[in-house]
């Protein structure tokens, strides 16, 4: 029992040492605001991966997303491969500017407190931790999103999954306006 124990302690130590946060990507891009991203229609695909696994749960999206003064609202309505299908509601309030950042707070209805929001020029940096519920289980799982212009104008999304603090997933998810 001794060596399973010491694999697992080890694993888990290198596991605390991968990236806890996406990396920005270094080709030059536009500068991008919540509003940017998020108001009006539009359409994506995604997948989410498990790191330790390699096994992978892809879906799509349609969001819609509307501001008003400042508060904008964004309805995901998702659809897995899998063929489960969930619509979870984004609310996001406008905060002071801080340091010449733009900032937000939200919630959403899996959110457990409130996701913190960073504009950044030309990249979003979205904190937040929700139960994710998958199959009648709930995981409680905490997101480091990075929201940027990819060069054809899509919306990229791509996040670090962690629990209990260590990375267990990534999510890439990019989006389109929709006609």
């Amino acid at each position: 029992m001794l060596l399973p124990r010491r694999s697992f302690v080890f694993g888990s130590l290198a596991l605390a040492g991968c990236a806890r946060v996406p990396a920005s990507p270094e080709a030059p891009r536009a500068p991008i605001t919540l509003e940017d991203a998020f108001v009006g229609r539009s359409r994506g695909a995604g997948v989410f991966r498990v790191t330790l696994t390699g096994s992978e749960r892809r879906f799509r999206a349609d969001l819609d997303g509307r501001l008003e003064g400042d508060r904008l609202t964004v309805v995901e309505d998702f659809f897995y491969d899998d063929g489960e299908e969930n619509t979870l509601t984004w609310v996001f309030d406008r905060s002071p500017d801080v340091d010449g950042e733009r900032r937000w707070t939200g919630v959403r209805d899996d959110t457990v407190g409130v996701a913190q929001v960073r504009e950044l020029g030309t990249e979003i940096r979205l904190s937040y931790v929700a139960d994710f519920e998958s199959e009648g289980e709930v995981t409680r799982l905490g997101f480091e999103d990075l929201i940027y212009f990819g060069k054809d104008g899509r919306v990229i999304n791509d996040a670090i999954v962690t629990r209990w603090g260590i990375p267990v997933g990534t999510v890439r998810f990019e989006l389109v306006r929709a006609g």
